[in-house]
């Protein structure tokens, strides 16, 4: 029974003993056609979701299964043909200008003309902020993102994972408590991607972001994810939400566990269901 007193879930966020977190993204029968001159492409069916304050969600499922496009419906960087959707109780446009979310693309996307503290800087000159604040904000992130030091260099003096890191820097500088990622890892080879999935576990954990992340790989998916979202191929239907319930505390090591084994299987099990969804 719920008697009101409140824990700290993993990531920092609060939450109260029965489980009701602030719901951040509420997502109820979306649907997304797009128009071409060979006829209308059915990207999203049926999609609902739910996610908490805090949580870390991974969407994985094969190429062209929608995983991106529902990343992109909550970015407002695509619109819903049908549903519903919610980013904090708004519109997705309307949590767009207003600030709610940073966005991390698969590319680091830095201007090469830019070092990298003025990339990092760039979202706040368009907000206006003075100089001095831009700055401080530039250099703290970069600091959070393990990156302190590097921000007179420009973008190619740093390695691949560094550029990214450099991104997601650019992503928080803001503060949001949301931030959507899109395979920000993919190109990167296993050892740097393994690297780079430690730091992003230990900066949302002193963050307390709620993270939304899309990727192919099942291994990063368990590793980082409070929940995963299995989806099908196209039209992208949820195929199934897995909890992960691992602990806050998550080495590469816990790879190997019985545990994390399991989740795995059932994730790669929800991928062959809904491979053979259409057959």
């Amino acid at each position: 029974m719920d008697d009101g007193m409140t824990i700290s879930a993993p990531g920092g966020a609060v939450a109260h003993a029965g489980g009701t977190a602030a719901e951040v993204i509420g997502i109820r029968d979306l649907g997304l056609v797009f128009e071409t001159r060979d006829g209308p492409v059915h990207a999203l069916s049926g999609v609902n979701l739910s996610i908490k304050a805090g949580e870390f969600v991974s969407f994985i499922g094969p190429s062209g299964c929608g995983k991106t496009t529902l990343l992109r419906v909550i970015a407002d960087l695509e619109q819903a043909s049908s549903g519903h959707i919610a980013v904090n109780g708004l519109s997705p446009r309307d949590a767009r200008l207003k600030r709610q979310y940073g966005y991390v693309f698969q590319a680091p996307a830095l201007y090469p003309w830019r070092n990298i503290r003025r990339n990092v800087e760039l979202p706040l000159e368009i907000f206006g902020l003075p100089k001095e604040e831009r700055r401080a904000r530039a250099e703290k992130y970069l600091d959070l993102v393990n990156l302190a030091g590097f921000g007179n260099k420009f973008p190619w003096q740093l390695s691949g994972g560094m550029q990214q890191r450099a991104s997601i820097a650019r992503a928080l500088c803001f503060d949001p408590q949301l931030l959507l990622m899109d395979e920000p890892f993919g190109a990167l080879d296993e050892i740097v991607r393994d690297k780079l999935n430690e730091q992003l576990l230990a900066l949302w954990k002193e963050t307390g972001k709620t993270i939304v992340f899309v990727t192919h790989s099942i291994p990063e998916a368990v590793f980082l994810s409070t929940k995963i979202v299995v989806m099908s191929p196209r039209p992208g239907r949820i195929i199934d939400v897995i909890d992960c319930d691992l602990g806050a505390e998550r080495s590469l090591d816990i790879r190997e566990t019985p545990e994390f084994l399991k989740i795995a299987h059932r994730v790669r099990e929800g991928l062959r269901a809904g491979h053979s969804y259409d057959d």
